[in-house]
């Protein structure tokens, strides 16, 4: 097995058997929703995920591309337990982004259909009242959290897909959402609407 991918090393330290991973995407777009993932890999099938001849590829979604990730989303989403949560651009505005952030993926927690006994989270920090630890670069160490990233981004790039359909000037379903050039020149022809972040620059200087 090759090093620098993920694996369940953190999982198998652990004494717990239901253990979930979660991350987030969407954190920095200056629209749409933060959307968080949990994932539980069932125990029987984690040995052949570590199978070098397993054709789909777990890893940080980021290194992935549109194609791997949808093909791993699919068999994530028929073979894993999965738990998706959300905090609209609203609640970002009213909450800010990091406590947002922590509310979708404790929502992702509670909408997995099993309830994990401890959970492992992209980053350095952990939702409160969650049992588990934070794994600073965890989707490039554990797959558990590798396979919540994936679940994360795609869902998110779906929900911009078809908000793209709804406003095509803004190129959502290129950009995502993020402050790229062409996506701020279309802010200043187009303007703002309900799914922008009101707290975020330059948004907020716009109001």
């Amino acid at each position: 097995m090759i090093s620098d991918l993920p694996n369940f090393d953190i999982e198998n330290e652990l004494k717990f058997k239901l253990i979930a991973g979660i991350d987030e995407a969407g954190r920095g777009p200056l629209c749409g929703p933060v959307i968080a993932a949990a994932v539980i890999i069932p125990e029987k099938i984690q040995f052949s995920i570590l199978n070098p001849q397993f054709s789909i590829k777990i890893t940080d979604s980021k290194k992935l591309s549109a194609k791997q990730r949808v093909a791993a989303f699919d068999w994530i989403l028929a073979n894993c337990y999965v738990g998706i949560g959300e905090c609209s651009p609203a609640e970002i505005d009213e909450y800010n982004i990091l406590q947002a952030t922590m509310i979708a993926m404790k929502r992702a927690v509670a909408a997995l259909p099993t309830s994990p006994e401890f959970v492992l989270v992209d980053g350095n920090r952990l939702p409160d009242g969650v049992n588990g630890k934070p794994v600073v670069k965890g989707d490039s160490k554990s797959l558990s959290i590798a396979a919540a990233s994936i679940i994360a981004k795609v869902t998110r790039d779906r929900i911009m897909e078809k908000l793209h359909d709804e406003f095509p000037e803004y190129n959502w379903q290129k950009n995502a959402g993020y402050p790229t050039a062409s996506h701020l020149h279309a802010i200043k022809n187009y303007g703002i609407n309900e799914h922008y972040r009101k707290s975020f620059s330059p948004i907020k200087d716009m109001i």
